[in-house]
């Protein structure tokens, strides 16, 4: 067993007013419906989010993996997440990372960052093409979950 991280940093102006995307981005339910791999996101209180994940496939192999964020809300600039598992949890994944929101008229800017932190069962020596894989996962559901953010907000990137 061997712990693994990976980051990806994004952003786009959308044609969606920023109170559009915040409602949107800060609504748990729709949000898994947005992302791949990602079964529910259920609140906990009004400053946790627990993520279920099933079946992410890594290296010809599918993990599942909950984890619980504290989620810290600057109406409507920024949401920040941190992994925050509860009192004596064992948890195997975590993510750190944040949205930002800039009002543009009628438009949005929007970047995001995050930081993803699994332990997997494969050996440190693997790290090269476990990353990799983390890498090309990452990438498809930001692919899909921005896809599915601007047809939810009927918006499109410019």
């Amino acid at each position: 067993m061997a712990t693994f991280t990976t980051s990806t940093t994004s952003g786009a102006t959308v044609t969606a007013a920023s109170e559009d995307v915040w409602a949107a981005l800060t609504d748990p339910a729709l949000l898994a419906t947005f992302t791949p791999f990602l079964h529910r996101v259920t609140a906990e209180g009004d400053d946790h989010w627990v993520w279920e994940m099933t079946k992410v496939p890594v290296l010809g192999k599918s993990f599942a993996f909950t984890f619980r964020e504290r989620m810290t809300f600057e109406e409507p600039h920024r949401i920040e997440f941190t992994h925050d598992p509860a009192p004596g949890a064992q948890e195997a994944a975590g993510v750190e990372g944040w949205y930002a929101l800039e009002p543009r008229g009628e438009q949005t800017n929007l970047k995001t960052s995050l930081t993803i932190t699994v332990d997997l069962p494969f050996p440190g020596l693997l790290r090269p093409a476990v990353t990799a894989a983390m890498k090309a996962v990452v990438a498809l559901m930001g692919q899909r979950f921005s896809a599915n953010l601007l047809q939810h907000l009927h918006a499109r990137a410019v």
